[in-house]
């Protein structure tokens, strides 16, 4: 590899073809933003109706999980086949081909096979919900394609942010509580804005925390076109107002319980703090993983106590 890219004492030591250098590429804590949002819209359609179809459930979740892989993978090969990890000093993650670890042929058959094996979910999905099923599994799975691949991939736009909020948000908590009850309760309109919106979060760090390299290669994120202070405005906002929105979906679903989120606001603002005082480079990783996990913990909260207040009602 070579070492204008990164330094050896940074490279992960990966053998070629092996399960690691497939985990570089499917990049495993990222599918905490396709979790998040089913684990919301399953619980918060218990929590309105009483009652839970598990093999649904698990099957969304599973056709979830396999659409975020897609991403990935899709943006692996995708980077790479445009010769960007070539050019100037990137801070990312490694990327598998990129690195040699896997071949661009390999990592698009992986992309065909968990493609299909997605279709399959989608189609029981399908035949148990009707048609809107199929709309919601193609459309999300256009995206995540789309993302990296095509002749103008929306991760070189300034709607990256955009469309994670929009397909792991609003269409990822409402479809799983459609899917599972046949309808979508207005507490989960506006848990699909929260969790949308950490979601992009998320990926507002990794593009801030790659804005000059995309600068380089012509990738015109919104950090790039709107700039770093813009970008951290956007940070902010995607990060801390869900959780404007969580006494009012306290009060719509008459559940005190349901405020228990806002337990996580401190450490809201301290990832808001650290981002800010930052060292560009590879420091941003650090924060990248900590709105993972956030977004996961508000998920949790918000599961549990919707949960709760179904139970003790």
């Amino acid at each position: 590899m070579s070492a204008k890219r990164q330094s050896l004492s940074d490279t992960p030591i990966v053998r070629s073809g092996s399960f690691a250098a497939w985990m570089v590429a499917v990049r495993p804590h990222s599918l905490l933003v396709a979790f998040s949002p089913v684990l919301v819209g399953g619980t918060l359609g218990f929590a309105r109706t009483g009652s839970i179809d598990v093999v649904a459930a698990l099957l969304a979740l599973g056709a979830a999980l396999l659409v975020q892989a897609i991403s990935n993978m899709q943006n692996d090969v995708g980077y790479t086949a445009r010769g960007a990890e070539t050019v100037g000093t990137r801070t990312g993650l490694p990327r598998a081909t990129a690195n040699g670890w896997l071949s661009a042929r390999d990592v698009r058959l992986g992309i065909v096979l968990a493609a299909i094996l997605a279709t399959v979910l989608g189609l029981v999905l399908v035949a148990h919900r009707g048609w809107p099923v199929l709309a919601i599994g193609v459309s999300s799975l256009v995206a995540a394609l789309a993302y990296m691949g095509g002749p103008r991939p929306i991760a070189y736009t300034p709607f990256g942010e955009f469309t994670v909020f929009v397909f792991f948000g609003l269409v990822a908590v409402m479809g799983t509580d459609w899917v599972l009850t046949g309808e979508v309760g207005t507490v989960t309109v506006l848990a699909s804005v929260a969790l949308g919106a950490l979601a992009a979060a998320a990926l507002a760090v990794n593009n801030h925390r790659d804005i000059a390299h995309d600068r380089l290669v012509g990738r015109n994120t919104f950090a790039v076109v709107f700039g770093a202070r813009a970008s951290l405005g956007l940070f902010t906002v995607l990060l801390l107002g869900p959780f404007a929105l969580v006494p009012v979906m306290a009060g719509l679903a008459g559940s005190p319980a349901m405020l228990l989120p806002l337990l996580l606001v401190p450490a809201a603002w301290q990832l808001r703090r650290d981002f800010s005082r930052c060292a560009p480079g590879m420091a941003f990783n650090e924060i990248l993983f900590r709105s993972f996990r956030l977004e996961l913990w508000f998920a949790a909260l918000l599961s549990a106590s919707a949960v709760a207040g179904r139970m003790l009602a």
